[in-house]
């Protein structure tokens, strides 16, 4: 067999299998993660880590669909927060919904786009938003990695403040109701489940 076809038919294979495994799980209509977040105060005090002082802002628990991930590899962000989930509750966890909602992430940021409305505008933005996870352990940190969009996740950890010495700092959004920049959450995932 000539190796001009072997590699021809191993990136066909490749690029079928990219496609296929990237493709987010499909539920049907209706509403999966009914909740919204839950969040408390909190009487966690800062801490270490790596070479971050970590201020816990609010407790912090959500039951979620991931609409979208996103993976950093460079910069300081992506040292203490590798991947970005889009998630979303209420009506952005419903099918019937997000089939006519256009997902994107990129620099930090979630994107969507409608050609009509399928709920008010409104509902789409307090009921969805991206969070930047900084994984407490590498076990948290590679179950965060092999997240799909479609499926539902349950995190349990804060929303914080990130700080160094230099004077760099990251402060979590403590709101649903807010977008654009400064809106999205840091959270300090402590406690990860994925269906």
């Amino acid at each position: 067999m000539n190796w001009k076809l072997i590699i021809c038919f191993a990136l066909i294979g490749y690029g079928a299998y990219q496609h296929f495994s990237n493709r987010p799980i499909i539920h049907g209509a209706g509403v999966l993660a009914s909740q919204p977040p839950m969040q408390e105060r909190t009487d966690g005090a800062e801490f270490k880590f790596d070479d971050y002082n970590i201020h816990p802002l609010q407790n912090f628990n959500i039951k979620a669909r991931v609409l979208s991930t996103k993976h950093y590899t460079f910069g300081r962000e992506a040292d203490l927060a590798p991947v970005d989930l889009a998630l979303g509750w209420g009506v952005m966890s419903d099918d019937s919904v997000l089939k006519d909602i256009q997902i994107s992430q990129s620099n930090r940021f979630y994107y969507w786009r409608v050609d009509a409305f399928p709920v008010p505008r409104e509902l789409i933005e307090t009921s969805s938003a991206n969070m930047h996870m900084i994984p407490a352990d590498s076990q948290i940190e590679k179950t965060l990695k092999s997240i799909k969009a479609g499926q539902l996740v349950t995190i349990n950890g804060y929303l914080v403040e990130a700080k160094s010495a230099d004077g760099w700092r990251w402060k979590s959004s403590l709101t649903r109701n807010d977008t654009g920049n400064g809106a999205c959450e840091l959270v300090y995932v402590k406690a990860i489940s994925v269906t």
